[in-house]
């Protein structure tokens, strides 16, 4: 005999339809299981209703949301596994139906919601939440006693609720152990990042890099906008890096940009970001590195190199905080601080036209200059050291030191690639050694002296400046076709000098027609 459908059937299904919308319309559980349990009480004319949750470790079940049940009492829903219909339902992971609670013992009524209410005509059900066979919680209803025919019916359809509830806790227990897994790294990552780039990493003991270390270390607490001057490699990247993983905002972005490297017609995109359809291309909304940066740290390196269309539009920024995407018309206001580098003489450029006064003077709040390594020689041997563990380290090879004839190469190069040049050269010296001793012949030609090329000069002065005079008659003669009145001319001098140098050096101008 087949089993007689429920009169309420489509309401069910609405029920079933309103909630599966519910739980799946937000990532906040208490704000999903609450909706579900206002449409319990809506559809299923439920009176008061509850979902516990099992915590794991302690194995205490508690009431995480209520309905028809106050804040107090809420508190009080406290149980143990196998305690209560809902200890024992968690316990078992199989469903109950009380059709009379006042028959039921093992029904406790901890929470006391239902003390001063006639129990003989409650009905009361308790289903199990599971993640696969794992019992992870309880969905508790009650409601005013009905024909018993329809108690299976109803056990059923919170069973299916439960399902849903379970698939929602699971999603979200998932998210949230992937959103901690991601929080810690990033804060491991904050933690090697504010290492690497604190001031103990910036290498140099001479007196003008503890200059330097001076200025850091008294504007990196202040929001104030830093200027770093200096030729190209001399690390200004790195001190900016110092400046703000040891500021108040190490723990927002820190958002670089070379100025140099955007084309003069995408400048204002790349900084301030457009809208959709501001330009063709424009297939989608981006916002700008200004925007990016909002809270931290923005880097304009080789800002010397901006349009003065650009600089104008940066000055505005600078000075309003407040932007306008590209295309856009609604105002954006940025938190930012500015650090700004250039390797050239912003002085001499705002003389020439070429870059806005203004806008200099809105930078140049406070400039650090970096000296060239040349005006370093106390830390070329302090730098090719840190660089030499780095690059052995890297490559894994043992090597222990730098010979004495290479670091006198090494003190004597005049070094105009600065800090770049000199751990570029400290890499190929590691790449090439096979020992444990980096020596003069493995540094590059540059470097390398005439006596450790083998190369030094054996002629005295008269000797050489003899072959160079001989070398340049006879290249004359050849161009003149041995004519001597020609190559006289040619070397600005009269025939007779030219006549007397042939004979000095025996030189025959006949071969050479």
């Amino acid at each position: 005999m087949a089993t007689k459908r429920s009169g309420n059937e489509p309401d069910r299904i609405s029920c079933l339809y309103e909630i599966t919308k519910a739980i799946h319309s937000t990532f906040d559980l208490r704000k999903a299981l609450y909706e579900v349990l206002d449409l319990l009480s809506g559809h299923m004319e439920m009176n008061r209703g509850s979902i516990t949750l099992l915590d794991s470790e302690t194995k205490e079940i508690r009431i995480t949301v209520a309905h028809g049940i106050s804040p107090a009492a809420k508190t009080r829903g406290k149980y143990k596994l196998g305690e209560g219909i809902t200890g024992r339902v968690i316990e078992s992971g199989r469903p109950m139906a009380v059709p009379h609670l006042d028959e039921e013992p093992l029904f406790l009524d901890r929470t006391g919601a239902r003390s001063q209410i006639d129990k003989s005509k409650i009905s009361f059900f308790c289903v199990p939440i599971k993640e696969g066979q794992k019992v992870i919680g309880a969905l508790s209803v009650d409601r005013l006693f009905k024909a018993p025919a329809t108690m299976d019916d109803d056990l059923r359809f919170l069973t299916i609720i439960s399902s849903l509830i379970a698939q929602k806790v699971l999603l979200l227990h998932q998210i949230e152990k992937e959103r901690e897994l991601l929080n810690a790294e990033n804060l491991r990552l904050r933690q090697e990042l504010g290492k690497k780039y604190s001031f103990s990493n910036i290498v140099g003991n001479s007196r003008k890099m503890q200059e330097v270390f001076y200025l850091i270390t008294q504007v990196a607490k202040s929001n104030a906008t830093v200027l770093l001057l200096g030729e190209s490699g001399t690390g200004k990247e790195l001190v900016a890096n110092a400046i703000h993983y040891n500021s108040l905002r190490a723990g927002k972005p820190l958002v670089k940009v070379n100025c140099a490297a955007i084309p003069a017609n995408l400048v204002e995109a790349e900084l301030f970001g457009y809208e959709k359809g501001a330009f063709t291309g424009a297939n989608r909304q981006k916002e700008g590195r200004f925007e990016l940066a909002n809270g931290g740290t923005i880097f304009l390196d080789e800002i010397g190199s901006l349009a003065l269309e650009s600089q104008g539009k940066l000055l505005r920024v600078l000075q309003e905080r407040e932007l306008e995407r590209l295309g856009g018309t609604r105002t954006i206001k940025v938190n930012v601080r500015l650090v700004a580098a250039t390797n050239k003489n912003l002085a001499n450029a705002v003389e020439t036209g070429t870059f806005r006064e203004d806008l200099f003077y809105r930078l140049n709040v406070y400039p650090i200059f970096m000296p060239p390594l040349r005006d370093r020689e106390a830390d070329i041997l302090l730098l090719s050291d840190y660089f030499l563990v780095k690059y052995a380290r890297e490559y894994g090879k043992d090597i222990k030191r730098i010979s004495t004839p290479a670091i006198d190469a090494l003190v004597q190069y005049h070094w105009p690639g600065n800090v770049r040049e000199l751990e570029n050269c400290i890499e190929r010296a590691v790449l090439l050694c096979d020992d444990q001793v980096v020596h003069g012949y493995h540094l590059p030609p540059t470097l390398q002296t005439a006596e450790q090329t083998g190369t030094q000069q054996s002629q005295s002065l008269e000797e050489a400046m003899e072959r160079y005079e001989k070398e340049l008659l006879i290249d004359a003669l050849k161009t003149s076709r041995g004519n001597i009145r020609q190559a006289s001319k040619s070397l600005h001098t009269t025939e007779r000098i030219f006549g007397y140098k042939v004979k000095k050096y025996d030189i025959n101008p006949r071969q050479y027609r």
